[in-house]
């Protein structure tokens, strides 16, 4: 499958066109509404949280609550748009003037400065409109439809943040205990660790009273996989390659890691690569997962286990240090309305772009046309797998 968004944040909507997406699938919108419900929670997000209620409008592709094989768009409505059609409208000669508007102190950390020059645009309000984590909600739209499809096939995906601000959780939370996603969705911040969900807010509250930002760090658990995914053929078709550049698509995302990423520079080879037992029931499979469940650019059966570290949001109500550009003298950084923490926002998109590359890793696999093609060529594969 691939896809496409459009909109702005201020715009009269997100849309989003999903193409070789497979038929025959139900696709639920209840679930796509409460994923975008839950990329909108989160303490420290903003005031738009309290505008936006965001609810997908599915436009074609869909006829009777399964997908046809054609192109599925959806729209996405900015509830917003009612306080910014003077400066948002795309016709001229309407309401406020769009050089009264100009905004000319860009943000450091945010894509202002360099898409003004790179597009030779007069004011950031072009490209704060699209650069915008607004965007997201497309993409976790996208995610959803694509998740309608690995549920059919056993696959499930869960997230959580295991850190915020200098709080971090050491211990990664056992993924088979029935309440963990009831720990995860019952947080806050969605961690499943209460003292820490606690120390996480405090830290929030800190930066919120100092007119500053938090980022933090979290993590992703796909079950259900089969070994096979992705290959070691090509660069571009190795699965952890694809995985990370996805999570690094996520506005404000500076590091991913897959398994125990960043710490295995530090532990030895007999220590680090997950020994291979096999069992007559559960086949090969390993009693450590550092890999994270990828080997070779391909999955290897186990759990995939994905990490990902956001920066402070840029945008600060203190503001910082910045330089006008017509004038080039200096000056204070855009104060817009904004997110104080939007880690567990962020882990929620997360989920929604794995889930859009590995549906399409899964249909390189197993075919595109059909979720029953999808099936039929799966259950022929596991069938081969365990007769080995």
């Amino acid at each position: 499958m691939n896809f496409k968004t459009a909109g702005e944040s201020h715009g009269k909507a997100l849309m989003g066109i999903v193409c070789d997406y497979p038929s025959g699938v139900p696709i639920n919108k209840d679930l796509i509404d409460h994923n975008l419900a839950r990329r909108q929670t989160g303490y420290g997000r903003g005031g738009r949280m309290a505008i936006e209620s965001d609810k997908v409008e599915i436009i074609s592709g869909v006829r009777k609550g399964i997908s046809t094989g054609s192109p599925i768009s959806f729209m996405i409505r900015n509830r917003d748009w009612d306080n910014w059609k003077d400066i948002m409208d795309p016709y001229p000669g309407k309401g406020i003037s769009h050089h009264e508007k100009l905004l000319l102190d860009p943000r450091p950390g945010h894509a202002d400065l360099t898409g003004l020059l790179k597009y030779r645009l007069t004011t950031i309000r072009d490209v704060i409109e699209r650069s915008s984590a607004r965007e997201t909600a497309a993409r976790v739209c996208t995610g959803s439809i694509a998740l309608c499809a690995l549920k059919e096939i056993g696959i499930s995906i869960i997230s959580y943040v295991d850190s915020i601000g200098g709080v971090c959780m050491q211990e990664i939370p056992d993924t088979e205990d029935r309440g963990i996603i009831e720990r995860i969705e019952g947080s806050e911040v969605r961690c499943p660790d209460k003292t820490k969900t606690k120390d996480m807010m405090a830290v929030i509250d800190d930066a919120k009273k100092a007119g500053d930002s938090v980022g933090g760090s979290f993590r992703i658990i796909v079950k259900g996989l089969i070994p096979g995914l992705g290959s070691y053929t090509e660069w571009d078709k190795r699965l952890d390659a694809r995985l990370a550049y996805a999570l690094m698509s996520i506005p404000a995302v500076k590091s991913v890691e897959i398994g125990s990423g960043r710490a295995s520079g530090s532990i030895s080879g007999l220590d680090f690569h997950d020994d291979i037992f096999y069992d007559r029931k559960k086949g090969f499979y390993r009693k450590t997962n550092n890999a994270g469940g990828i080997e070779g650019g391909m999955s290897n059966g186990e759990d995939i286990v994905i990490g990902a570290v956001m920066k402070p949001v840029p945008t600060t109500a203190k503001g910082k240090t910045t330089v006008n550009i017509p004038t080039k003298k200096e000056s204070m950084s855009l104060k817009e309305r904004s997110d104080v923490c939007a880690v567990p926002s962020a882990a929620v998109v997360g989920e929604a772009v794995t889930c859009i590359e590995l549906l399409d890793a899964v249909q390189e696999k197993f075919g595109s046309d059909s979720i029953i093609d999808i099936k039929e060529n799966l259950a022929n594969y596991l069938n081969y797998v365990k007769s080995i």
